[in-house]
């Protein structure tokens, strides 16, 4: 049996989980949204190839799949996919993330056999920070216990009703998601430099939507942001800030993985 897992990750989380399932799941193909968006050979190819199973993997934002997974889905038909599942990670809960996934996918002709979540880290320093890492260690132990329950149930061929919060988080959702989502976009307004900055260019490699170019060695946001938080995340000297709440914040990205395992265009 074969496998083909799309996947999208700013900071490692989904990766990881990705890379997990992949290896437990086995004879499965790894391909990173953000490049087959812009690639035709690794994006649209690849979801009408022969395989047995077809997967997505994603961060929860707002309580709902990440724009750049939506945008990746329309961009293609997901008919005639034996198995198509779904697995979301969070920080806490799910909310309708998983069903408006599957909503997606049922307009582009797809049919969304199962769909799960897993709790990991959170890493949106805009509202907080990261988290002890002992507390980490908890997290990352029970990821890989849940990814194995989860690769039992896809080998079976499961079909299984998508994961969901609690009704109040549930009723909440589909309103945070509506209008909290479209402001994603140009919320890079908030972002800036300190001038410890030392145009090393990281940043601009990192960002899933290639919104990000150096200006005399600076970054420069271009109203194109996923609010993935890569590129705050991962600046190796902490410069970049969301407004002035991140300045004190302690920075996050899972520690299986290092930047260029997220890197969009191949390196110089």
């Amino acid at each position: 049996m074969s496998t083909i897992l799309y996947y999208f990750s700013g900071t490692g989380n989904s990766l990881v989980i990705a890379r997990d399932l992949a290896a437990a799941l086995g004879n499965t193909t790894l391909i990173a949204i953000s490049k087959a968006l812009r690639d035709p050979i690794a994006g649209t190819a690849d979801v009408s190839a022969p395989a047995d199973a077809v997967g997505i993997v994603f961060p929860v934002y707002a309580w709902g799949p990440p724009r750049i997974v939506v945008d990746f889905i329309n961009a293609r038909k997901w008919n005639d996919i034996p198995y198509l599942f779904a697995v979301c990670t969070c920080g806490g809960f799910p909310g309708g993330a998983l069903f408006l996934l599957k909503q997606a996918l049922r307009a582009q002709g797809g049919n969304l056999s199962a769909g799960f979540s897993i709790v990991m880290p959170g890493n949106y320093t805009a509202m907080y920070g990261a988290i002890a890492e002992a507390k980490q260690q908890k997290l990352f132990a029970r990821a890989r216990a849940r990814v194995a329950g989860i690769a039992g149930l896809i080998k079976a061929r499961r079909n299984r009703p998508v994961e969901k919060s609690f009704f109040l988080v549930n009723w909440l959702t589909g309103f945070l998601y509506k209008f909290g989502m479209p402001k994603f976009k140009t919320a890079d307004a908030k972002f800036w430099v300190m001038d410890t900055c030392t145009h090393c260019g990281l940043c601009a490699k990192v960002c899933p939507r290639l919104n990000i170019d150096l200006k005399n060695g600076r970054p420069q946001w271009h109203g194109d942001c996923e609010q993935c938080m890569a590129c705050l995340q991962w600046c190796p000297v902490e410069a970049i800030q969301s407004g002035r709440s991140t300045l004190q914040r302690k920075r996050y990205h899972h520690p299986a993985i290092a930047a260029k395992d997220l890197f969009v265009k191949p390196t110089d």
